[in-house]
């Protein structure tokens, strides 16, 4: 058995209630043919790089899955025959494969979902005021091996500002006054 991945672009117009069939057909697919569906990666709408039937976003979606050439060749034709998928693109990622040790795989990878499931449920939410009984943290900076800096002093190249007399200011400047 063989380990193939395709992207396809479904239309990102689509709802969720629209784009659901087109997995469900996938998955009998999958089940007809006797293969193995190991995870459907959404990654959602997007904007494309260039319009595919004149839409400028669409709906990205991986599947990871084992089977033989007969169930690639039905995936791609429901997929050209659908007009809600724009594109889609299949590799082969393994030649052969070991069932088996794509199922543990799989069962590794729900166990690593619940266990982030359960240690997220677990944590303090960061909006939740502490528990009564424990005691506050004492508010202590950090020290440092720093020194303050000196209060700025003026560049020496700055020329002053001339220091003004109220005498002069009251008399107009003439040639008289100098």
């Amino acid at each position: 058995m063989r380990r193939y991945e395709t992207i396809f672009i479904a239309d990102n117009d689509l709802s969720e209630e629209d784009r659901s069939p087109i997995f469900e057909k996938i998955k009998d697919l999958i089940q007809q043919h006797s293969g193995l569906l190991v995870m459907v990666d959404e990654w959602g709408g997007k904007k494309l790089a260039y319009e595919i039937k004149k839409k400028a976003r669409g709906y990205y979606v991986r599947l990871d899955y084992c089977g033989s050439g007969v169930l690639v060749n039905e995936i791609e034709r429901f997929f050209r025959i659908d007009d809600r998928i724009l594109k889609y693109m299949t590799v082969l990622l393994d030649k052969d494969v070991d069932i088996e040790a794509v199922k543990e795989e799989i069962a590794t990878a729900e166990g690593t979902r619940a266990d982030e499931t359960e240690s997220s449920e677990a944590e303090p939410k960061p909006d939740a005021e502490p528990e009564p009984d424990a005691e506050p943290e004492p508010d202590v900076e950090p020290e440092t091996d720093a020194k303050p800096e000196p209060d700025a002093e003026p560049e020496p190249d700055a020329e002053p500002e001339p220091e003004s007399n109220a005498d002069d200011e009251s008399k107009p400047e003439t040639l008289e006054n100098k």
